[in-house]
């Protein structure tokens, strides 16, 4: 008698998804196996007669093992990371607007701050300040330009007006900042706030936000710490 047959949910998806691959078709009679290779532990066969094995072990075994080495050869990939705690002997630049300088000058502390957190020796920091956001980025490239250092910081805030001037301010210093790093090779940590009104500038700025100052400087340290100790 022709008992039903039953499938796990799973044979229903596609092969590549389900990772069940065909190994061989067999039919004899009235009875017909499709084994089945089921990539993860054990292969599954199913036919007209609802039999159900876990043969194949073998061949799930070969897999396994094949994966288990390409997990090894994985593990030898080299990974780079810059590092916050080897600052000694970089040097920083920190570009800082004038414009909005009730928020950019408490970047700057914060920015400060975290150099001093860090280690980054105060002589080893150099500030320069320029009119707006949009003068950042030819500054920031001609300091990377002169190779005196190992990552440039740009401070600004651009607060959003009646006018479209903001988003004109707004791309351009991002992509100043961007050229300024790839033009100069040297690391140029975009460090300019884009807000809709004062109150978001400010909590950013030391407020409930934090301040985005200390997290520029972090980030240039932890680049300027990669290009000196693996980019080189």
């Amino acid at each position: 008698m022709k008992m039903a047959s039953f499938a796990s949910t799973e044979c229903f998806l596609p092969l590549y998804q389900s990772r069940l691959a065909p190994t061989h078709y067999q039919q004899n009679g009235t009875s017909a196996i499709l084994h089945l290779n089921c990539m993860s532990k054990k292969s599954l066969s199913f036919s007209s007669s609802s039999s159900f094995s876990t043969q194949g072990t073998s061949l799930c075994n070969a897999v396994e093992r094949k994966e288990q080495s390409l997990f090894a050869q994985t593990a030898a990939v080299r990974h780079l990371m810059g590092s916050v705690t080897r600052t000694q002997g970089l040097r920083f630049a920190v570009v800082v607007a004038r414009f909005n300088e009730i928020i950019t000058k408490q970047l700057l502390e914060g920015a400060l701050s975290t150099f001093k957190n860090y280690s980054v020796s105060e002589e080893n920091v150099d500030v320069v300040w320029v009119p707006g956001s949009f003068e950042i980025g030819v500054v920031a490239e001609r300091l990377g330009k002169s190779q005196k250092y190992h990552a440039i910081l740009c401070i600004g805030a651009v607060i959003r007006g009646d006018t479209s001037h903001y988003d004109a301010v707004a791309n351009s210093a991002a992509s100043g900042v961007l050229s300024a790093g790839l033009n100069s090779g040297v690391p140029c940590i975009f460090g300019v706030l884009t807000c809709e009104d004062m109150e978001q500038a400010l909590n950013r700025a030391g407020g409930k936000s934090g301040n985005k100052g200390s997290e520029t400087a972090l980030t240039a340290i932890e680049m300027a710490s990669l290009f000196e100790h693996h980019l080189k």
